[in-house]
């Protein structure tokens, strides 16, 4: 392999970088199949792609579909934050982030306190609401920055709660 140039690094070779199995060419393959399951769920409660739920949408798509202000959210137009989902009922603009864990570490701790921090300014906008959902082994490592984000925001969910018909219960 060395001889005709299939390979062109051995340490790389037997690392599995040339051959794709390093953690970048993996990197949020759990986060895809994340969304996709939640995108199930959110199709088995009846919502429909593109007319009352939206994939990936940035606030100032939502600003102007539903002529709502979430300046708050955005650091008054600075940040182009872009959500997983966003599903429309006719009380309600949820906006959907969605993750999966399959190992520990600082991005975790990150991602609760960023989310607890973005559920409090959402709570502060009539009509708006964020949900969360997560899962994932990832969580053992990070049980205080998830129990305390838990008890900070009205919606985190994970893989149980969809099983359970909280799409239903919740955005119906």
């Amino acid at each position: 392999m060395l001889q005709n140039h299939l390979v062109n690094n051995l340490v790389d070779y037997a690392l599995g970088i040339e051959t794709g199995l390093d953690s970048n060419g993996r990197k949020n393959r759990g986060g895809h199949q994340m969304e996709d399951l939640v995108e199930n769920y959110i199709m088995a409660a009846g919502f429909t792609k593109d007319e009352n739920y939206f994939k990936e949408m940035y606030l100032k798509d939502i600003e102007n579909k539903w002529g709502i202000d979430l300046s708050a959210l955005s650091n008054e137009g600075k940040a182009a934050k872009r959500f997983d989902f966003v599903v429309k009922t006719e009380s309600m603009i949820y906006a959907v982030e969605t993750n999966f864990y399959s190992s520990g570490g600082s991005k975790l701790n990150e991602t609760a306190r960023s989310y607890k921090m973005l559920s409090q300014e959402a709570d502060t906008i009539e009509g708006f609401s964020f949900v969360w959902f997560t899962d994932g082994i990832g969580w053992k490592s990070a049980k205080g920055n998830l129990r305390e984000t838990f008890e900070a925001m009205e919606h985190v969910y994970n893989i149980d709660d969809m099983e359970h018909s909280v799409m239903t219960e919740l955005l119906v």
